[in-house]
């Protein structure tokens, strides 16, 4: 029904109106009686075979939604009941922010992608505090950034800022400095500065009673001596781990009429290069590290491919657009009858 029925009705509209509304109606939907229990019986899947042990932390499945979808942490517990093993909050930065001047989404129908300019518009990380300190169970992912006005020779203090605010509410935490959607931000990847943040990072966590995981999210666009640059900073700075990878500024082979806005491109456009990288990481690391894969899930073959490629979990978000809140179950499915 979604795929026929309802998405072409949601995709007559602009994309960020359409996610502020289906927002507002899940989490209307749910203060209705039985609500939470009909969707986690349709869409939710208990087995043992589908749990992952990773970072000292247990995933009931391995399939989780990738930041940028709920961003303020307004709707974790709701979303969680699509069946989601975890939920990734943020890009959160220190102040809040309203982000790039809208239009700033934009559908590429005939390709399956999603472009984004959105520039990390967030209400601060302080209201997001809020929100968790409500959480009933759902394992959280703790995606930070820095503010606009922060000049990059600053930026360290910004994570340091969310970093302290987010550590008794989150279950790990990912280091964003590859969004392509603030000025400047993807220069934090190279060796210097990235080596400084994640090193002040890791020795903060290190003072605490019981450090969190601590993973960095990178580009699909790093060349192979820029990807073995992470590796080399991964392992010498001992974080956990990877999430490969954010949205790309390539446009090849793209059809769709709106091809050439700028910003992040996510969804199928992704899939292959997203895999390429997971695969690269843990071949030249002699698989060091875990690895988080997301970029152009779509359907259960495209999670098995980067699960094959080395990938420990993975996540989704214009999969989920795309192809609604079944693909999770889809997924999970699939995953079950393959290890049968």
């Amino acid at each position: 029904m979604y795929k026929s029925i309802i998405k072409p009705l949601l995709f007559f509209f602009d994309p960020e109106w359409v996610h502020h509304t289906v927002f507002k109606s899940i989490k209307i939907a749910h203060k209705i009686p039985g609500v939470s229990y009909l969707l986690r019986a349709t869409f939710t899947i208990q087995d043992k075979g589908l749990e992952r042990k990773l970072f000292g932390l247990t995933f009931p499945n391995p399939v989780g939604l990738a930041a940028g979808f709920d961003k303020d942490a307004k709707l974790f517990q709701e979303l969680s009941n699509f069946g989601f093993g975890f939920i990734e909050i943020g890009t959160l930065t220190p102040k809040p922010q309203d982000g790039n001047p809208k239009k700033r989404m934009f559908r590429l129908p005939e390709d399956e992608g999603l472009i984004n300019r959105l520039g990390f518009n967030n209400q601060g990380v302080e209201a997001a505090v809020k929100r968790l300190k409500k959480n009933q169970g759902v394992l959280i992912g703790g995606n930070i950034g820095k503010n606009k006005i922060t000049p990059n020779e600053e930026a360290v203090n910004d994570y340091i800022y969310c970093f302290e605010a987010l550590f008794d509410h989150v279950d790990y935490f990912v280091v964003n400095v590859s969004s392509p959607n603030t000025p400047n931000l993807r220069a934090l990847q190279d060796k210097a500065p990235l080596t400084h943040l994640l090193s002040t990072l890791k020795g903060l966590n290190d003072q605490k009673d019981k450090p969190k995981p601590i993973l960095l999210k990178i580009a699909p666009d790093l060349s192979d001596d820029q990807l073995l640059d992470i590796i080399e900073i991964v392992t010498s700075v001992k974080i956990d781990g990877v999430i490969a990878t954010n949205t790309t500024l390539s446009r090849e082979g793209l059809q769709s009429k709106n091809k050439e806005e700028k910003g992040g491109l996510s969804g199928r456009p992704l899939t292959k290069r997203s895999t390429e990288v997971i695969r690269f990481l843990v071949e030249k690391s002699n698989n060091a590290f875990p690895i988080i894969g997301v970029g152009g899930v779509h359907k259960p073959q495209d999670a098995i491919e980067k699960l094959e490629a080395g990938a420990s979990l993975i996540q989704l978000y214009t999969g989920f657009v795309y192809e609604g809140p079944g693909v999770v179950k889809q997924i999970n499915k699939a995953l079950i009858q393959k290890n049968a």
